[in-house]
């Protein structure tokens, strides 16, 4: 797990590696073991790494290969390195080092840019062909890394964050207002490729970027699930789901260090630490995070946690947070946000990450399970929805507030002309495929939602202190198996009922037949205090009111009572408009 970055120019003049330079003391945190530069006529590339796999010199980055003519910055994990490894040595490839980086760069002389249809993990990376200057850029299936984009007339610039392009200079920062209405009613969510700033795009998930010297370029995406149904009866799906999902587990434990577990007490990172305990590993860190009640409701689930690390034997590490960390943690976690999200969970993985980070170097954790196996309470009324409805529906659940409510909330001159997150969902379920209604939600969930959201959220937050997360629910094996189950298998027994089933007489009742939890932030859904003046500050600040995003009076009302306006799926309205504001300020927009 690294940091990249990178320039190439098509205007005849040579790439700048002081701009790449600038790049890295704001990827510093993501790869706080080593940094490296190398530049070459229109192309220069920059790496920040934590090393995993190969903790020698051998393993660093920009990885040069002479004798193939190819340079490499690459992000990530490739989990079959070693079973690739060994096939190319047949193929006639002589290996300098033991990473899983190299391991890329043999690949992609040997397959070209469709190496990727050969690599289980999560990567994003830019590979360029010294005698061609072709230089190629790929991110991984389910988008689990990320691949910013600054693009000019004549030059390209990337990154794997934005703050990175930004400290680069020269990027329009102006925001787009399509990307602020998708914010505003999707859930927060940006999808690809756009970024709430005009300026920075992001590179798709399953994507290739071809980039020629004289800066023609090819996109083409090469993977996703077909949602085509397999025959299969219930016990043999929970058979299926569960053999899957070990491998899945498995082979996310390759590292040259310790790797741990992320326990919430929810089912998700509980079936993990089972099957590892399954697996025969012994002495399992584990970790879990809780807060101070606040507003009545509770900040923790250790109940839980404690319940599953006692019955595996692992070695388990309850993290309470009091209030004297949690405020400085608020500017912190917006710092290390390369878009604005607004899920309160984020100062939960953002904190627990900052402990974990001192123990360990690598986690796996639970996300992905709810967007591939149906857990949100958003899919069970789409179920009986014809697909002819299927559109009003998914909004009318998700959305975090109608076309005509945002028109009363923002300024005017920020209103986008029409419904764009509509259109843009319409246009998605139209695609040939999944049949169901839900099947079309699942699979927007998991390309669009799940990649920038809870995936984002969790690489932001644990990459900020330099702690590789790894999510064996992402498995694209496991997502193209989990595609083809039938919706009612799912969304049996209250959701993710198959995952349930495969867990059974494995994972404790208690776990698999409790309420659906979530990561618990009183603070941020119950507003008060130091955390609301913080709020009201931003939204008051000279910026906020220079940019005149919201009506003023819609913005006082929510001030004078903070906490009752809530979006479709409960989420605090002001928290919203403020964590916007916030990010825009610290980002110095």
């Amino acid at each position: 797990m690294c940091g990249i970055g990178g320039e190439l120019r098509f205007d005849g003049h040579a790439a700048d590696d002081a701009t790449v330079r600038r790049m890295l003391p704001a990827l510093a945190s993501r790869g706080p073991d080593g940094e490296g530069v190398w530049q070459r006529g229109p192309v220069a590339f920059g790496h920040r790494r934590l090393k995993i796999i190969d903790l020698s010199e051998t393993g660093a980055q920009p990885m040069t290969d002479e004798q193939l003519g190819l340079t490499l910055v690459f992000n990530g994990c490739i989990y079959n390195y070693r079973e690739l490894r060994r096939r190319l040595r047949g193929d006639g490839y002589h290996f300098f080092s033991t990473s899983d980086t190299e391991v890329i760069l043999k690949a992609y002389h040997r397959w070209g840019a469709d190496c990727v249809r050969h690599l289980l993990g999560m990567f994003a990376f830019a590979i360029v062909e010294h005698d061609t200057g072709t230089v190629t850029l790929a991110r991984d299936r389910l988008g689990i890394k990320p691949l910013y984009l600054a693009e000019t007339p004549g030059r390209l610039r990337f990154a794997s964050t934005l703050p990175a392009l930004l400290a680069a200079g020269d990027v329009d920062t102006t925001l787009d207002k399509l990307a602020l209405h998708h914010y505003m009613t999707f859930h927060s969510v940006v999808p690809a490729p756009r970024t709430i700033l005009t300026g920075v795009r992001k590179l798709p998930p399953a994507t290739i970027r071809i980039i020629r010297a004289d800066g023609s370029t090819e996109q083409r995406v090469y993977w996703q699930p077909a949602f085509e149904r397999i025959r299969l009866d219930r016990a043999e799906w929970a058979a299926q789901v569960h053999d899957a999902l070990r491998t899945a587990v498995q082979r996310r434990m390759v590292a040259d260090v310790p790797v741990g577990v992320l326990l919430s007490g929810g089912l998700d990172s509980s079936y993990i630490v089972a099957l590892l305990a399954e697996q025969g590993q012994h002495g399992l860190a584990t970790f879990s995070i809780g807060f101070e009640a606040v507003g009545g409701e509770s900040g923790d689930e250790f109940a839980y946690s404690d319940l599953v690390a006692r019955k595996f034997g692992t070695e388990h590490m309850q993290i309470r947070i009091d209030r004297r960390r949690f405020l400085p943690a608020v500017q912190r976690t917006v710092a290390a946000m390369s878009e604005p999200m607004v899920s309160h969970d984020c100062i939960a993985f953002n904190l627990l990450s900052e402990d974990v980070s001192a123990q360990v170097k690598v986690v796996q954790s639970g996300q992905g399970a709810d967007e591939i196996f149906a857990g949100y309470s958003w899919y069970p009324p789409l179920l009986p929805v014809s697909r002819g409805c299927a559109v009003d529906a998914y909004a009318r659940e998700f959305f975090d507030r109608p076309h005509a409510e945002l028109a009363r909330q923002l300024s005017p001159e920020w209103l986008a002309g029409s419904d764009v997150s509509r259109e843009f969902v319409a246009a998605h379920f139209a695609r040939p495929g999944a049949v169901t209604t839900v099947d079309a939600a699942l699979r927007l969930d998991s390309q669009v939602m799940l990649v920038d959201d809870p995936v984002k959220r969790v690489d932001n937050m644990t990459m900020a202190w330099g702690l590789e997360a790894r999510v064996p629910f992402l498995d694209h094996e496991l997502v193209e198996l989990a595609a083809a189950c039938p919706p009612e298998l799912k969304l049996a027994q209250g959701g993710k009922g198959v995952l349930k089933d495969a867990a059974r007489g494995l994972v404790p009742d208690e776990v698999i037949d409790r309420p659906k939890g979530y990561f618990p932030v009183p603070a941020i859904r119950h507003l008060q205090g130091p955390i609301l003046e913080r709020v009201r500050d931003a939204l008051h600040a000279p910026e906020a009111r220079s940019r005149g995003l919201f009506r003023a009076g819609h913005v006082d009302a929510l001030l004078a009572d903070p906490n009752t306006a809530r979006t479709t799926l409960g989420a605090n309205q002001l928290w919203q408009l403020g964590l916007l504001e916030m990010w825009l300020q610290d980002k110095g927009i």
